[in-house]
């Protein structure tokens, strides 16, 4: 059997103290995520930070850190993901982008928000990364080389 593990990345984004989410169907649940994504071919995962925050949420956004690099195996499907999670800084919203229609909102959330017993989180890294953000993971950009695709 051919084991196939995922690539994705997340983003952290904070404002007024509160960290921006997506809310999401999942296995017919709804859960809260950051916006977060696979990565496509031929995109840094800076690149598919910037696109995937965009298509979710409608804001505008740059990387400043990477948080981490974190791995989950689904207990659903059983497909190991790699999570690639970069804090980022929000620039602006655009109020008339087409939001991705498997988002049904996005949210503002305060981490006691977060906690609360009524949010069921997609994952336990949803989490996990706003907890070593808040710890202070703070990685540099250039902690993760990517080769040019022309070279």
């Amino acid at each position: 059997m051919l084991w196939t593990p995922h690539a994705t990345v997340a983003a952290i984004v904070v404002r007024d103290n509160k960290f921006l989410f997506v809310e999401e169907t999942v296995n017919d649940q709804r859960v809260i995520n950051q916006p977060a994504g696979h990565i496509e071919e031929n995109e840094t995962l800076q690149e598919a930070t910037i696109r995937e925050t965009l298509e979710e949420t409608g804001w505008h956004v740059e990387p400043q850190f990477l948080t981490g690099i974190y791995t989950y195996k689904a207990p659903h499907n059983g497909i190991t993901y790699y999570r690639f999670c970069y804090a980022a800084k929000a620039l602006h919203f655009d109020e008339n982008y087409v939001i991705d229609p498997d988002i049904a909102r996005s949210h503002w959330l305060s981490l006691q928000e977060l906690n609360s017993n009524l949010i069921q989180l997609r994952t336990p890294l949803v989490l996990k990364c706003v907890e070593d953000f808040l710890e202070g993971a703070r990685y540099p950009l250039d902690l993760v080389y990517e080769h040019p695709i022309d070279a």
